[in-house]
């Protein structure tokens, strides 16, 4: 391992990598691989990711499945202190559901073209709400292009 391939704990891209791994539980699961975590003073305080097709559910979309932790670990509904970390991003009703939470900061890999939130205006986040794009981008969009790429064969 070189100096290039350590990552700093504790950083936007060493968070990014733990909701890729759920990104690729979702993969081999046959979900849309999608991964998202909640951070809080530093620590993960929830872990989720894409369960549209196992629960038969359109709304559980890693995301929001994310929330749902985060605020039962909180005993809040409000993520005021809370980052989220989400390998793709938010469409319109995550959100929204981020904004209902007050969430703190977004961060997020690969754009989504079709439907990701920044797409709409005005953009339905709360408006303190910090938003960066790009952490792990590429191995995001790759993990997905990967999945479409065997649904279609």
């Amino acid at each position: 391992m070189n100096s290039s391939d350590t990552i700093a704990p504790f950083s936007d891209e060493y968070f990014m990598k733990q909701a890729m791994q759920e990104a690729h539980k979702a993969f081999e699961a046959d979900e849309i691989p999608v991964g998202a975590i909640i951070v809080c003073n530093n620590r993960i305080i929830a872990k989720a990711h894409n369960l549209t097709e196992r629960l038969n559910d359109v709304t559980a979309h890693a995301e929001m499945q994310a929330i749902t932790a985060a605020a039962n670990y909180l005993g809040g509904k409000y993520l005021k202190d809370c980052t989220l970390y989400v390998t793709l991003e938010p469409c319109n009703m995550c959100a929204g559901a981020l904004a209902w939470s007050q969430i703190y900061r977004i961060v997020y890999g690969a754009s989504d073209e079709k439907r990701g939130f920044s797409k709409f205006s005005p953009p339905m986040l709360h408006p303190k709400t910090e938003v960066l794009s790009g952490i792990l981008e590429q191995e995001s969009t790759d993990l997905i292009r990967d999945f479409f790429a065997k649904k279609r064969n």
